[in-house]
């Protein structure tokens, strides 16, 4: 069994990717989820100044593995079924957990795109929305508070995603095979 790390900018297509491996047979762990769960267990309105907030606070009370940790009795339980997809990997130190925790059985896949491409998509999402400004505010407190950057320069394999939802796929699939 493995475990295959998304990490990525916000808007870069980590959910796009992380949706082809479980069609693939991955089961999905969405680190996010933790997020969601904590905001609404708060009785708060999922917004992005809430989701940072409570991303921040969990840092602070489990540090800077708080997703990992977190995360990693979702990700035990559902290696005892199938591979598993990580979708989204935070921190360099998350990263690093994850490693000696699953060690060879982990993989990182980067999904990469240009911060003119991301802001585009996240004014336009669905689900919460992001204005230019507030992306570029994610982006600084993500490189800055949450040590992203690690992560994604020292990923397994980087998925460029400057185009096409397609092409996104078909590159998603190339990558699948190769860790087949």
């Amino acid at each position: 069994m493995k475990v295959v790390a998304i990490v990525g900018m916000a808007g870069s297509g980590k959910s796009e990717v992380a949706r082809e491996f479980a069609k693939s047979g991955y089961i999905r762990v969405r680190f996010g989820d933790i997020t969601d769960e904590e905001v609404k267990k708060r009785g708060l309105e999922l917004s992005e100044a809430n989701e940072r907030q409570v991303r921040e606070q969990l840092r602070k009370e489990h540090g800077m593995v708080a997703y990992a940790k977190l995360n990693i009795p979702r990700i035990d339980e559902a290696l005892k079924k199938s591979d598993v997809v990580a979708d989204g990997l935070y921190s360099w130190e998350e990263s690093v957990l994850l490693k000696n925790y699953y060690g060879d059985k982990l993989r990182m896949v980067a999904v990469w795109a240009s911060p003119a491409t991301r802001y585009s998509r996240l004014s336009r999402r669905q689900i919460r929305p992001l204005t230019n400004k507030e992306a570029a505010t994610r982006d600084k407190s993500e490189i800055e508070n949450s040590n992203k950057g690690g992560p994604i320069a020292m990923a397994d394999f980087t998925i460029v995603n400057e185009s096409s939802l397609k092409e996104l796929i078909e590159e998603t699939k190339r990558v699948i095979e190769r860790l087949a």
